[in-house]
């Protein structure tokens, strides 16, 4: 999610200067498809990285080639089915986004191109998880930064001296994932790499099986364009584009949090599913209290941030200086931002009971938080409050899984 992340606070940087906030106004109303396209990638990587961690940690590695080799097909699958969407309905789903007569050219250009590419983006996803499974999370990390700091180079390249504005931004989003998967695909020449792809030997109903594992990070994922979805129809009802203009700096500020969130999540994931599968609880604690610490400690550096620099944060995608603009973003930014302290430990705790093996309960935390909770509270609180409202519903939905996720590892306990 990181390297996501990246892909698109680079395109909101550039797109904010060198086309404006209307460009950032139709970045962020599609932006939710984005995130649609990487919760699948989600649900297979971290589904079929989960299982297949314990599967080898069991000794049963033709069954774990297997189930790779199954979730690699479905990854495909799934992406060869958005990429159909992207080709014949990506003008109106810009319109059904909520995107209006200045923003819907932009918006569909936009969508149609990371639609059409979005099997690279799965299977760069599944791949990462099953190589930083497979005992290389250094060369999945090489992977994942190679494709944000060409997504960076490429931005500018397609978007100043090619002038290739909105479509510019999207295709170097698009490449990024294709060059992290010829990162990632010199794992299978390395000696100690386990991973073996077969298309007669693949396991489609294990895999199948499997995503349950994934269904948490899915909802997550997928509540965060929920979350972006609700907001700009909400925000548009206020505000206009302006106000959706100021949601995009915000949102990509905090996807970028989140990212590194999920990253501390998805980097235990490894450790959390072998434990669980030698029966070690007392790795489990120490590995749960250690990511717990360290995204609380993250959450403060946040919000120190965005509350001790908002001006240079905002003024970075304000390129008209737009006083209304910065006025909305640097309010919601400081209320916004509280509810870190409760996302960084509701991402980590929703991964770890997918680590070992009680999906069910990963995904009731990611449901409350991402939808459940969610949008009665912005639907409420924002014909209450206001813009305040908006904010505000963010920050206790958050609150509301925490405690779910919290009753939820007490009663497993007291059991």
């Amino acid at each position: 999610m990181l390297g996501l992340s990246c892909y698109i606070l680079a395109d909101t940087f550039f797109i904010a200067n060198a086309i404006g906030a209307d460009g950032l106004t139709a970045l962020n109303i599609a932006i939710p498809v984005f995130n649609l396209i990487n919760a699948a990638g989600l649900m297979t990587g971290v589904g079929g990285g989960t299982r297949y961690a314990i599967l080898r940690a069991q000794g049963e590695n033709d069954a774990a080639n297997r189930l790779f080799s199954g979730m690699v097909l479905l990854a495909a699958g799934a992406g060869c089915a958005l990429l159909a969407v992207g080709a014949v309905a990506a003008w109106p789903l810009a319109a059904l986004l909520g995107a209006d007569a200045v923003t819907r050219p932009l918006c569909s250009v936009y969508l149609r191109t990371i639609l059409c590419f979005a099997p690279f983006f799965l299977l760069n996803s599944t791949l990462q998880a099953f190589v930083r499974n497979d005992g290389a999370p250094r060369l999945a990390m090489a992977g994942m930064l190679t494709s944000s700091l060409s997504n960076v180079v490429l931005d500018w390249v397609f978007m100043y001296p090619l002038g290739l504005g909105m479509f510019g931004a999207a295709i170097a989003t698009c490449i990024a994932p294709i060059l992290s998967l010829c990162v990632l695909a010199t794992h299978f020449a390395r000696p100690a790499s386990q991973l073996r792809f077969s298309v007669r030997g693949a396991a489609l109903r294990p895999a199948a099986r499997a995503l349950s594992l994934g269904a948490s990070s899915f909802v997550c994922e997928l509540s965060s364009g929920v979350v972006l979805l609700v907001f700009n129809l909400l925000i548009l009802h206020f505000t206009g584009n302006v106000g959706v203009a100021a949601y995009g700096i915000i949102a990509n500020l905090a996807l970028v949090g989140l990212a590194i969130f999920t990253g501390v999540a998805q980097g235990i994931q490894p450790l959390t599913s072998h434990a669980y599968g030698t029966n070690n609880t007392a790795e489990l604690r120490q590995l749960l209290r250690l990511a717990v610490g360290l995204v609380l400690v993250l959450a403060v550096a946040c919000y120190l941030a965005v509350n001790l620099w908002p001006d240079p944060l905002i003024g970075a995608f304000n390129r008209d200086a737009d006083p209304q603009l910065a006025d909305i973003a640097r309010t919601g930014m400081r209320i916004y931002f509280v509810g870190f302290f409760f996302a960084g430990p509701n991402l980590v705790l929703a991964a770890y009971f997918s680590a070992v093996d009680r999906p069910g309960q990963g995904f009731g935390v990611a449901m409350i938080r991402g939808l459940i909770a969610l949008i009665p509270l912005a639907l409420v609180l924002a014909a209450v409050l206001g813009m305040t409202g908006v904010w505000l519903a963010y920050v206790l939905a958050e609150l509301c899984g925490l405690g779910a996720a919290l009753f939820f590892l007490t009663r497993r306990k007291a059991n």
